[in-house]
């Protein structure tokens, strides 16, 4: 399939956490705000240098008159500005600029309290457009003029900006949220003391099937907390954690998936009748703590979770991704990775795109009865060797060349073993009878008459394919050798994988005549069937022969009608992948200079991953006949899982909830209200997450506490996460209990760049100061994020002789 586009980069976030003790950690606005914060610009006079083509409705005053679909823009010159008049002089604490389409690549923010004499508050270089700068000016005299200097713009165009906002103080603190995600079913947050884990705390696994999501928690809570945390059959020590699965735990009706989770402050009780109801629990739970439980080395931090009560259950049993390993290759280590940051969410399905014209990457072995003599090794030793290398045009596709490699069984085994322990069953795709140069091009057998494209003279096989081309391959329906091949490699890969289902593609196969592709497809659903598996398609395959109450259409685009009818007629199920609303490889924010935008006829952001519902996506069938939501990553320019995350999340969040949440409780402005505490969350995980512009990503912070001698400078550390800050957006300064204050310098070890598809790692500021005496001191360090509410932790330093 050739639906996609993207970049490299993988993360690894670090925690460093000098001090070893006890840690206090506050997330609160450093002052309560008397009163909202005011927007002066409004009430202000706006002026600029020029104006485009002298153009009215490009005016100054558009600026700042509150409304982003009207802009101010420059004539076509560098030196350029537009400023705003304050209706009286006022102290700013902060300045927003949006850009639309033509932003600075160099420009000052200036000041001034007569309109004649200028303080540049800073001069700034930005690598993307469109963007919004937040600036923070904090200005210690009321300042009546504002003024944006352009020194270089982004292209031939002006300066362009639709909303010029000057503020008189922070934003407020952000509504409060428990941060769940998908949203469950049912909530009660009750006024209660918290539960607070314990390093004696057990964990009781009460029932047979308890013991994988129990060993599961251990895991998740031990790394952070660095308590012993047992896993027992029962326990007498107070404040367990409960985890108890048999019939009857869960809620009625729900016994695939549903769980209870209650939470007070003796105990938090986990009942459900599965161990994937129970692992769901878990995946809950574990957001129910301080985000710094996500972190990969032992913290010290006040452990506790809300007193709740939840009741909970997925709207639709398959909550999908898909990774195509075919175009460009991850190694089992990314892929544990990818699974790693999806499992959270309760994905529960991991489609693998193992096949396609421009590699091969599951092993096959060569089986007893042989007629047709294949090698089939050489599918991997051959097109496990190529992969996804130049555009049709000899551009190169992505950031470096595809990946090659290719799956032993033991790898296939692996990956198989660890989506299970997260909760998910593997869906192996090899698609046919198109998108099959790769097998063309490893087996001279298959190169028969009828195949597509056909070989040169005098050569075995047709030559490798790294383009993006595709439509132009195929198997050949009148040879008794295709039928061959494909039997045995679907009962190899059914062998290997324990799940019901075996995905055969079907899709873009536009070189097959009606009759051949119709002719193979039969026959290669037939033989899912014979091996008692359910066979799964791209939506063209709906007119086909699906077995009857045992297929599944999967739709990525085009006709509805034939899904539709696959479904009234041959019982079949569906999968829904609509390209504007799943498809990751698409640009998600104009800023990003790869990415697909044939799907949605421009950007497919986070909203339009979340603002659809999939029971009713397809007229005519019942809601009862779809399974549910899978998100698609491509591979045409995706390398490593660095750059799959970046692309996947956070919009793989959107598909998690649109596939659980039921559609009447679902709301975008509620969505991204949650998933604003996600984003440290995910930065602890070293997860390469987009900075969605209009989610407000939040701030957090945490001390660590430790000792030190006099007369030694202390090196007293916070951790601050800060999802797409760059460093000059963040400031910090610590007061501490003696009076002293310092402005300090938080660091990253990586910073945010939309080109360079990374996000930015944790902050990490230090104080060293120097302690003339003994004594505890407490230092308590206010961070500012550029756009943010203030936040505040505080740690001690017992300084010693």
């Amino acid at each position: 399939m050739s639906r996609s586009t993207g970049r490299r980069r993988s993360l690894a976030a670090t925690l460093a956490l000098s001090l070893a003790a006890t840690v206090t950690a506050v997330l609160a606005p450093s002052v309560p705000a008397a009163a909202a914060p005011v927007d002066l610009a409004r009430a202000g006079t706006a002026s600029a240098s020029s104006v485009e083509l002298d153009r009215a409705d490009f005016a100054a005053a558009y600026a700042n008159d509150g409304n982003p679909n009207t802009r101010w823009s420059s004539k076509y010159q560098d030196d350029n500005w537009v400023q705003v008049t304050l209706a009286a002089p006022a102290a700013v604490d902060h300045v927003v600029l949006r850009w639309p389409n033509a932003c600075a690549r160099d420009f000052a923010l200036q000041t001034s309290a007569d309109g004649v004499t200028w303080t540049t508050v800073v001069r700034m270089q930005r690598g993307t457009c469109p963007r919004t700068d937040v600036i923070e000016v904090h200005s210690a005299q009321a300042v009546r003029h504002v003024r944006m200097q352009g020194y270089q713009r982004w292209a031939g165009y002006g300066y362009s900006i639709s909303d010029f906002e000057v503020w008189d103080s922070s934003p407020a603190a952000p509504a409060p949220t428990l941060g769940l995600l998908p949203r469950p079913v049912s909530v009660l947050e009750r006024a209660e003391a918290p539960y607070t884990l314990q390093r004696g705390t057990p964990i009781v696994a009460a029932g047979a099937n308890a013991a994988a999501p129990a060993n599961y928690l251990a895991g998740i809570l031990r790394r952070s907390t660095g308590y012993p945390l047992p896993v027992l059959g029962s326990a007498t020590a107070a404040a367990p954690i409960v985890v108890d699965v048999g019939p009857g735990k869960g809620p009625a009706g729900q016994a695939a998936e549903g769980y209870r989770l209650t939470v007070d402050a003796t105990r938090v009780y986990i009942g459900a009748d599965t161990a994937n109801g129970a692992l769901n629990a878990v995946q809950t739970l574990r957001q129910l703590f301080p985000q710094w439980v996500e972190s990969r080395t032992v913290v010290a931090a006040t452990w506790t979770v809300p007193a709740v009560t939840i009741a909970d259950h997925p709207r639709f049993a398959h909550r999908g991704m898909m990774l195509d390993v075919a175009r460009s290759f991850y190694p089992v280590a990314e892929v544990k990775a990818y699974i790693d940051a999806a499992a959270q969410y309760k994905i529960n399905r991991l489609h693998l795109h193992l096949t396609d014209d421009q590699g091969w990457r599951i092993a096959i072995d060569n089986p007893a009865s042989n007629p047709s003599a294949i090698d089939y090794p050489l599918l991997t030793q051959v097109s496990g060797a190529t992969a996804m290398t130049y555009s049709p045009t000899g551009q190169l596709m992505g950031t470096e060349l595809g990946v090659t490699g290719f799956y032993t069984k033991a790898d296939y085994a692996e990956i198989v073993r660890y989506a299970g322990v997260n909760g998910m069953t593997v869906i192996p795709e090899v698609d046919v009878p198109g998108h099959t140069n790769a097998a063309l091009h490893a087996i001279p057998q298959l190169n028969t008459a009828g195949a597509q494209p056909q070989r040169p003279a005098g050569a075995a096989t047709v030559p490798a394919d790294g383009t993006g081309s595709v439509g132009y391959s195929s198997l050949d329906a009148a040879a008794a050798v295709t039928y061959e091949f494909v039997r045995q490699v679907l009962t190899q890969i059914a062998a290997m994988t324990p799940g019901p289902y075996l995905h055969i593609g079907g899709d873009e196969a536009h070189v097959t005549g009606h009759a051949d592709y119709t002719a193979m497809v039969d026959a290669f659903t037939a033989q899912v069937a014979a091996l008692g598996r359910t066979v799964i398609g791209w939506n063209e395959y709906a007119g086909s022969a699906l077995p009857q109450n045992n297929a599944v259409v999967q739709y990525w685009n085009g006709d509805r009608t034939a899904v539709a009818n696959a479904v009234n007629t041959r019982g079949a199920k569906v999968v829904l992948s609509p390209a504007p609303h799943t498809y990751v490889p698409q640009k998600q924010d104009a800023r990003q200079p790869l990415g697909g935008t044939w799907a949605c006829g421009g950007v497919c952001g986070l909203d339009r991953h979340y603002n659809w519902d999939p029971g009713t996506f397809i007229p005519g069938i019942a809601q009862s006949s779809v399974l549910g939501v899978e998100s698609a990553l491509w591979g045409e320019f995706i390398r490593r899982v660095g750059q799959a995350q970046y692309y996947s999340f956070p919009r793989l969040l959107a598909t998690a909830e649109v596939g659980w949440t039921p559609q009447a409780q679902r709301d975008y402005a509620d969505f991204r209200l949650r998933l604003s505490v996600a984003g440290g969350r995910l930065t602890l995980q070293g997860v390469n997450f987009f900075p969605t512009a209009d989610v407000a990503w939040r701030g957090q912070v945490l001390g660590a506490s430790g000792a030190a001698r006099a007369g030694t400078p202390a090196a007293a550390t916070w951790t601050v996460t800060a999802p797409g800050a760059a460093p000059a957006d963040v400031s910090a300064t610590v007061t501490w209990s003696d009076g002293r204050v310092e402005a300090l310098t938080a660091v990253t070890a990586r910073e945010a760049s939309i080109p360079g598809m990374r996000i930015n790692d944790v902050f990490t500021v230090v104080s060293r100061r120097t302690f003339a005496a003994a004594g505890t001191f407490t230092g308590s360090l206010l961070v500012r994020v550029a756009g943010q509410a203030p936040v505040r932790a505080t740690l001690t330093v017992a300084v010693t002789t």
